[in-house]
């Protein structure tokens, strides 16, 4: 079975060309985030796919930041709102903090690559409209313009203007790329109007300008030598970017379009996600509750056109809890519903994995962390909470923390470190605990303090496991006439001042002994 990165990847083989080039590409809009950085993704494991097979490749990201801004993005000032129309790369940065508004977006995501294994070239768009790279191919267009115009008009209801050219210089005057319109040209200059009521002249060499986008798209193509291209959905609609660009790709450029993954939106919580609102979710944020091959497998767990949402709060604890039965499946310490869905996951695993190991890597329950963090931060501690809360493989029942390898503790550490973060930044109030040091003032009726009591008395003459504790305490309350929620209601006020808390049996467990025997007998 084929993963549908190794399937495009297959298909590429039967190119004929020296070099495979996957590109990807972002406008510099406002912060990086899972969803317009798929591209990136999905072209790195491509590259990687095709190296796999043999071939030659390579993976290119270009920053469209020669780009107008169309929207003041979050969380920019709306004293920003004076840049729109103007290019990225002439915005200065918001905190100064960086040469321009374009490194100060720029910068977090790309810092985050290396960490997701990603290893590709970047390119500025605007860099190569100032180096002079895209001249020979803005001069063919201008030649060239009424095939463009032509080939434009096809796709659209209302045609272009007869002196329309797929240019737009900068302003001379206001500054802005995105209110101009070239209608004529000799030799390399180049005459604009603009709507802040300017009229001009300016030099293609200057690089003071840009191709029409679904232009420049194909001019880059043939530039690079691109044979594969992620890119969103929009582009992908019928009659939009990537009809039209390849096209005149091959009318224009006499260059065969690359092969296209067009991937679906990814929304936030049922959101569309918009920089300029503030509704993103970023690699790096991804980085501080999640190890990077999570988020490797939300993207290649399915087709890139099936819709993906991403909720950071309580669903992602079931997420990871896939994540990690995936990862058990892979090495065989559980076994998948049917051998059709192990093919499936182990290849999604696979695919989703920077560094393969050779043998399962240590591995412990996310959602119990959350619990067990709450309680302690010492690693001992929580080592030997997991451990009298059945939650180690076997091989490990015997274990102390300091008899585990270096890389167990890495990683448990690192998971921890994910837990903190979610716990601060994420989670629900209602998953939130406190452990009192002296106990609360709660009201408690008889029924409730006996309960107490004789669990304190099961804890003070055996030792027990999860599931036999749980399965005592029921037998207490039910010989009580108690109702559950009363009873575990009673647990939680005494030791966090709260009517509700994690599992009650495994949380009692957590604790240490002696604190909650005397807890629950009013003694401490």
């Amino acid at each position: 079975m084929k993963h549908w990165t190794e399937r495009i990847a297959s298909d590429l083989t039967n190119w004929d060309v020296e070099k495979h080039v996957v590109a990807s590409g972002t406008s510099i809009s406002g912060s990086i985030h899972i969803g317009n950085s798929c591209d990136v993704f999905i072209a790195n494991a491509v590259g990687k796919s095709l190296q796999k097979l043999g071939e030659d490749s390579k993976t290119i990201w270009i920053a469209d930041d020669h780009d107008p801004l169309r929207k003041v993005p979050y969380p920019l000032p709306e004293s920003y709102e004076k840049y729109l129309g103007i290019p990225y790369s002439q915005i200065p940065c918001p905190e100064g903090c960086c040469e321009n508004f374009v490194e100060h977006f720029q910068k977090p995501f790309l810092e985050t690559l290396p960490v997701f294994g990603i290893d590709l070239e970047t390119y500025s768009g605007f860099k190569m409209y100032q180096d002079g790279i895209y001249n020979d191919y803005i001069k063919k267009s201008l030649e060239r313009a009424p095939k463009i115009r032509e080939i434009f008009n096809q796709y659209r209801e209302h045609p272009l203007a007869e002196d329309w050219l797929p240019y737009n210089p900068i302003c001379n005057e206001c500054g802005r790329v995105n209110t101009t319109t070239a209608y004529n040209y000799q030799g390399n200059t180049v005459y604009y109007r603009c709507q802040c009521g300017h009229e001009g002249e300016m030099d293609i060499k200057s690089g003071n300008g840009k191709l029409t986008w679904r232009v420049e798209w194909a001019a880059r193509w043939k530039i690079f030598g691109v044979t594969c291209e992620p890119f969103g959905k929009d582009h992908a609609a019928s009659g939009g970017s990537y009809d039209v660009s390849k096209v005149i790709s091959k009318e224009i450029f006499n260059y065969r379009a690359p092969y296209p993954v067009p991937y679906e939106w990814i929304t936030l919580k049922g959101d569309a996600m918009s920089k300029s609102k503030g509704v993103f979710f970023t690699p790096g944020q991804w980085l501080e509750i999640g190890t990077p091959e999570t988020l490797n497998y939300f993207l290649f767990r399915s087709k890139p056109l099936k819709h993906k949402d991403f909720d950071p709060g309580m669903s992602f604890l079931d997420f990871i809890d896939q994540y990690d039965r995936v990862e058990r499946i892979y090495y065989d310490i559980e076994e998948a519903a049917s051998e059709k869905e192990m093919e499936k996951l182990k290849k999604i695993y696979e695919v989703s994995q920077i560094n393969m190991a050779d043998s399962a890597p240590f591995q412990t329950s996310y959602r119990f962390l959350t619990v067990a963090r709450q309680i302690t931060d010492d690693l001992e501690k929580i080592f030997q909470i997991l451990k009298r809360n059945s939650q180690l493989s076997e091989d490990m029942e015997g274990m102390e923390y300091t008899d585990l390898d270096e890389d167990a503790k890495i990683r448990l550490g690192s998971r921890l470190e994910n837990v903190e973060n979610w716990l601060d930044k994420y989670a629900p109030e209602f998953v939130k605990f406190n452990v009192q040091e002296t106990l609360p003032e709660v009201q408690l009726n008889e029924m409730q303090e006996v309960f107490l009591l004789q669990v304190a008395d099961l804890l003070e003459k055996n030792d027990y496991n999860s599931q036999e504790l749980h399965d005592q305490m029921y037998l207490i309350l039910k010989e009580l006439g108690l109702k559950p929620q009363k009873a575990f209601q009673a647990i939680y006020k005494v030791i966090i001042g709260k009517k509700q808390g994690p599992r009650a049996a495994s949380f009692v467990l957590s604790l240490d002994k002696d604190f909650i025997i005397k807890r629950f007998r009013k003694e401490a």
